[in-house]
């Protein structure tokens, strides 16, 4: 599936490029030393052109071929891709009237339309958005907690990640929701391997296990959770310290209300 939806943005890509430069393709196809035939059926999605051939294509227009399988590019100025460092194009951050990032929510059981429009700025457009205090600096998204393997987290909350924008970046002990090729994993990073990275679920049920470099498509770094009551809670020592304080200091004054009485 994911193959050809590949093929078909390269073909929707590979028709855009080529009118932006007003060729046809007879002067594409000879550029490339392939005949017409061939090319039309690239520009048609009904073959995908050979590795080797990709990178010619990929050099020929001077756009990625990360980018030319992955993103529409009609939806951005072409200038404005050539510019950017490997061609890669930045996640639009937007506000609202105060200021507040928009916190776009992916809904629930969409994991699998998540990964297939991840790239595509209609299908990110589409989705429903929320602003929350204090969140200005950087990308956030809500993804859903599913399932037994993000705990403390349950079914209900929903968990805002950061945009990591560089594997670099990555940081052991850290938890991270990881977007696959599989699907999405919300997992601490435990080790950082020349080609992969090794996690562990915090349900100590699950073994510890590799995630290739190669299958990532996305990383986002916890930020915080938001439970289906709407409170916003997350895991650093403070906030623990600080809960249980408050609950200690709570339960001092309903003793001492007990007593009163």
């Amino acid at each position: 599936m994911r193959k050809i939806i590949a093929m078909l943005i390269l073909a929707e890509n590979l028709r855009h490029l080529r009118s932006l430069k007003n060729l046809s393709q007879q002067r594409v196809a000879d550029d490339l030393i392939i005949t017409r035939g061939r090319y039309s059926k690239y520009e048609e999605g009904v073959s995908q052109p050979p590795l080797d051939l990709l990178l010619k294509i990929s050099r020929y227009y001077h756009v990625s071929t990360d980018l030319l399988l992955t993103v529409k590019l009609s939806k951005y100025p072409l200038n404005d891709i050539l510019q950017m460092a490997d061609n890669r194009i930045l996640l639009p951050i937007l506000v609202d009237g105060t200021g507040e990032n928009k916190i776009e929510i992916i809904p629930y059981k969409a994991s699998m339309g998540y990964i297939n429009g991840y790239a595509d700025p209609e299908y990110i457009e589409s989705l429903q958005y929320m602003s929350l205090p204090f969140f200005r600096n950087g990308k956030f998204r809500a993804f859903p907690a599913e399932g037994d393997s993000m705990p403390p987290f349950k079914d209900g909350t929903y968990i805002i990640g950061e945009f990591v924008e560089e594997l670099s970046e990555l940081k052991v002990d850290k938890t991270y929701l990881i977007v696959t090729q599989g699907g999405l994993v919300y997992k601490s990073l435990e080790k950082i391997n020349p080609d992969s990275i090794t996690v562990r679920s915090k349900n100590t049920f699950y073994e510890t296990y590799d995630i290739l470099f190669s299958e990532i498509l996305e990383v986002w770094k916890f930020v915080k959770a938001l439970t289906d009551e709407y409170e916003l809670i997350d895991l650093t020592d403070n906030v623990v310290k600080d809960m249980f304080l408050s609950l200690k200091e709570d339960m001092k004054k309903m003793r001492e209300e007990l007593k009163g009485k």
